[in-house]
């Protein structure tokens, strides 16, 4: 096995990443990119940011996208667990408003490749979640547009329990839905 593993998503451009772990006694040793690797496997965005946040159980982050200056993202959990989520807002894309989501943990240690034109977000699945995610685009707040995470045009389906709502900022609450965009 070489020291990534690409999956292709049910819409083109979007990849589950598997990076190779090689454990002993001591613990794991993983590399997280590659950009020789990455490129080999089609993806060529050139990383400029990287960020981490920390969320606990419940917290719902998104749906969220830059207007003007679109980013692609790689993203992973390096504690916990979230439930990642990718949607095409690419004007005239055989799969826009189509979404597709994949568990993230540090368990699993997989990623998650976004191209640019995809609103993202994610939902804490465990106690707390560390979510790290590396942009080819610096962020431009005022360039930042969002989705509402309900919208039942996309019918995104988040495994909250029945009746549970999640935590969301004020931001993400105020978010339109994707037809009026």
């Amino acid at each position: 096995m070489g020291r990534f593993s690409f999956l292709p998503t049910e819409i083109e451009g979007v990849f589950i990443v598997e990076p190779a772990a090689f454990a002993d006694a001591r613990g794991y040793f993983m590399e997280t990119y590659n950009e020789k690797d990455f490129f080999d496997a089609g993806i060529t965005a050139r990383f400029v940011q990287d960020n981490q946040s920390s969320s606990s159980r419940g917290v719902l982050r998104g749906l969220h996208f830059q207007r003007q200056h679109p980013q692609a993202k790689l993203v992973r959990v390096i504690s916990g667990e979230v439930f990642d989520v990718a949607v095409d807002i690419r004007p005239g894309s055989p799969t826009y408003g189509k979404w597709v989501g994949v568990t993230l943990s540090a368990q699993n240690r997989r990623q998650f490749f976004i191209p640019r034109g995809f609103a993202h977000g994610f939902l804490v699945l465990s106690e707390q979640a560390e979510f790290v995610y590396k942009c080819d685009e610096f962020y431009h707040p005022e360039d930042e547009g969002g989705i509402l995470w309900s919208d039942p045009s996309i019918a995104i389906e988040w495994p909250l329990p029945e009746g549970v709502e999640p935590i969301l900022s004020n931001k993400d609450e105020g978010f339109d839905r994707l037809a009026i965009l």
